[in-house]
């Protein structure tokens, strides 16, 4: 493709280490080398993208860079026997948009060991409205459920539950009758968490105790996090009996201010949730979930639409804790 080039967000350092963005045209034989040439009609923003675009290196290493961990779009050029051109595909996760460049840009070419093919009963723009946020929710609500936590035990607790893996997580659990807590944002959002099927509602003031009880009262069945911290400590303090929480995030923090008594004398069990190396027929059976039985009906609730010339704005609103439900990004 000599010659071609493509629109991207290129993120560059300064001499002086400030980051600033831009919207800039690249050579398509400029990506990485790959299997797969995908040119993207959809990508999505996460948190992740937004350290990306904000120069956190312990995210992506090198700059100039093109950030974007999500990506669905039609195959171009294929060097792998298991993908042709026209094919419609998934890339999610593993180095895209971290160290390689990212669904920010019209094209990505990616190894085939990245690469999902899109499920039936699933669009492009659909599967960007999950992305990787969707696929943590829903790998959390999988271990949640698979570990034995249903609907009939009680109150499923979701933190973050405003931002893009909370706002699916509690999508998912509702369709599926689950009874809901969510926990509210920095901006109340309580009508939005209503509609997308959360049965009570408290704030972050409500779901964080900073005392040393090692445990408290029972609240919760199961808990899907996406924050850790305190939070999360006192999500775990708080769980049933044999319940499980699952852990996906550090917004709040990395820390866990926890002893050792949750887990020894009321059998709670901490579930780690990797989204990013995911095992591949894991990976494709959560997608297929996704797109059948835990589709949700009301996709458009919880998303926003923006072109790639506004996702530089778009960022800076998440940064600022602001944003809500998913963004979706699309690039023609």
């Amino acid at each position: 493709m000599a010659d071609k080039t493509y629109k991207a967000l290129l993120v560059e350092e300064t001499e002086d280490k400030k980051y600033v963005r831009k919207l800039t045209e690249l050579p398509v034989d400029s990506l990485p080398a790959g299997d797969v040439l995908v040119k993207v009609q959809y990508s999505s923003l996460n948190f992740k993208d937004a350290l990306s675009a904000s120069g956190n290196k312990g995210v992506t290493k090198q700059y100039p860079h093109t950030p974007g961990i999500d990506a669905a779009g039609v195959v171009e050029e294929s060097a792998s026997p298991h993908f042709k051109p026209g094919e419609e595909v998934i890339v999610t996760s593993y180095d895209l948009g971290m160290n390689t460049s990212g669904g920010f840009g019209q094209y990505i070419r990616v190894p085939a060991e990245w690469v999902v093919r899109l499920p039936k009963n699933l669009t492009l723009r659909e599967s960007m409205v999950y992305g990787t946020a969707g696929f943590t929710a829903a790998l959390s609500v999988y271990r949640l459920t698979g570990y034995g936590v249903t609907p009939d035990l009680g109150n499923v607790l979701v933190t973050g539950a405003t931002g893009g893996v909370g706002s699916i997580a509690v999508s998912i659990l509702s369709k599926m009758g689950y009874s809901v807590t969510a926990v509210n944002g920095i901006v109340d959002e309580t009508d939005y968490l209503k509609e997308i099927g959360a049965k009570s509602i408290i704030s972050i003031e409500e779901a964080t105790d900073t005392g040393q009880r090692p445990m408290l009262k029972v609240l919760w069945a199961g808990v899907i996090d996406t924050l850790g911290g305190n939070i999360l400590s006192t999500a775990i303090r708080s769980t049933a009996p044999g319940g499980g929480v699952t852990c996906c995030g550090n917004v709040t923090s990395p820390e866990l201010p926890i002893t050792v008594f949750p887990f020894i004398l009321r059998g709670v069990t901490l579930m780690g949730i990797d989204s990013q190396n995911c095992p591949m027929p894991l990976r494709q059976k959560v997608w297929d979930k996704i797109a059948s039985d835990w589709k949700i009906p009301w996709l458009d609730r919880i998303t926003s639409e923006t072109p790639l010339s506004d996702v530089s704005e778009r960022i800076d609103k998440m940064l600022q804790g602001k944003s809500k439900g998913r963004t979706i990004v699309s690039l023609w």
